[in-house]
């Protein structure tokens, strides 16, 4: 669905991976569940959409749709580094990001092939 702000029309959407360190299994039940909230509150506050998350074991999928203004890079920090300190300040299990991301738009792809392909990595997992 194509947004605007007062000077722009956009459909911008970006699909980013990162991993906790030691790429540890860890990222099950409570502590799943716990991280979800948080990324969706973190959406929420800084005025971008997320239209999917997938918490896997040893890695986290977001597709998140922002205005122009905000540079991947910086949609990255926010989300691994406020995701971060929030779990840690509420949990006593810790959760770290390792520094590397992978982030990439959806280009040609429509978001719902995006959206489809995110749903179905929770089974490959297993």
């Amino acid at each position: 669905m194509v947004k605007s702000t007062r000077h722009a029309k956009y459909e911008l959407y970006y699909h980013i991976v990162f991993v906790p360190t030691y790429r540890r299994s860890h990222l099950t039940g409570k502590t799943k569940e716990r991280l979800e909230t948080i990324f969706a509150e973190i959406c929420e506050d800084k005025g971008l959409d997320l239209a999917e998350s997938e918490v896997m074991s040893d890695y986290v999928y977001l597709f998140i749709g922002s205005p122009p203004k905000n540079a991947p890079s910086l949609i990255v920090n926010w989300v691994k580094g406020i995701s971060a300190r929030k779990y840690n300040q509420q949990y006593d299990d810790r959760v770290k990001w390792t520094r590397s991301y992978y982030v990439g738009t959806a280009g040609s792809a429509s978001k719902g092939a995006v959206e489809q392909y995110i749903a179905e990595q929770e089974g490959g997992d297993e």
